[in-house]
């Protein structure tokens, strides 16, 4: 079966402390790496799924591809580079909401950073529906213009390019840089998904109406932007005009690491590859990012198919 959503960008290890930050804390290791995260969640919903970037030649970058593996998830273009690989530590406080720094640049160079454009023979993504990428995954050279370079040709071959900014000010050297690349990234995707904390940060106003509007102005190539709005729940507007708000479903919130991404690949796989009406997709959407919530770790969390339709239909029976 082939590829149907390409993910490409960083894959790193999440260092989640468990409890108060301190002398014997616990924590615990998870997958992680938003472009990584999507991509097991498209598994998880019952759809082929491919991860782009690059690990460590470490335990912790086996560790990273055999999850890949396990969770079916292609993994013929993941390259392994002499390096270490990217940590993340998250630190989550009591509403859930959680904090990151990193081990990677500007602060050391790590494998993700190292994905050079000869890495990837670009051929093999023929066929694919979807290429989804990260923001995060623009911030630095080489990997920078091996995801630019992919981005065109995706668009180039008429496949739906996808791209969620994940923006962490801990990675960039200047909210400069950032922005530069966002732009860029913009003139690629066909999907945009962004939070409303990225919203905000980009475009100083948290009316998302405006916010979705401003980004189908200035880019004729986007046909879709999606603003999730954490327990608010999500809208969605379209260039044709349509558009959809759903409040988020009433969950206890535990941990919400990688409840973006699993919002972004149930909307491309309800909306963009079954074709789902726009409405019943963030409402789909919204409901795999509150089962999210509701454990630790992005994939750990992470539901299938059947767990997803279960939640909706209790959801129903409770209205």
């Amino acid at each position: 079966m082939s590829v149907e959503v390409y993910s490409v960008g960083e894959i790193l290890v999440d260092m989640i402390f468990v409890e108060r930050v301190g002398e014997g804390a616990r924590i615990e290791v998870h997958f992680g790496g938003a472009p990584a995260n999507l991509a097991v969640g498209v598994s998880r919903l019952a759809h082929r799924a491919g991860f782009i970037g690059a690990v460590g030649n470490d335990p912790f970058g086996e560790f990273l591809v055999k999850t890949l593996q396990v969770n079916g998830v292609d993994t013929d273009l993941v390259r392994v580079k002499k390096a270490r690989t990217t940590l993340a530590i998250v630190i989550v406080d009591k509403r859930g909401e959680r904090k990151f720094f990193f081990y990677r640049k500007p602060w050391a160079e790590t494998a993700d950073t190292m994905l050079t454009p000869s890495d990837i023979a670009l051929e093999k993504l023929k066929g694919s529906k979807v290429v989804h990428f990260s923001g995060f995954s623009t911030s630095y050279a080489p990997t920078s213009e091996t995801v630019f370079s992919i981005a065109e040709y995706a668009s180039s071959e008429g496949i739906t390019v996808s791209y969620d900014p994940t923006y962490r000010e801990d990675i960039w050297l200047s909210v400069e840089d950032a922005l530069r690349a966002y732009e860029r990234s913009l003139s690629y995707a066909n999907v945009v998904s962004l939070s409303m904390d990225e919203a905000e940060a980009i475009y100083g106003t948290s009316d998302y109406r405006r916010v979705a509007e401003k980004i189908l102005a200035k880019h004729p190539n986007v046909s879709t932007v999606a603003v999730r709005l954490g327990g608010r729940g999500a809208y969605v507007r379209t260039r044709e005009g349509r558009e959809a708000f759903k409040e988020a479903f009433r969950v206890k919130v535990v941990d919400t690491t990688g409840a973006g991404d699993a919002w972004t690949a149930a909307f491309l796989v309800s909306h963009v590859l079954e074709g789902m009406d726009l409405e019943d997709s963030v409402t789909f959407a919204n409901a795999v990012a509150a089962i999210v919530c509701t454990r630790y770790g992005a994939i750990a969390a992470l539901p299938s198919r059947d767990e997803v339709e279960q939640f909706l239909e209790a959801a129903k029976r409770d209205q």
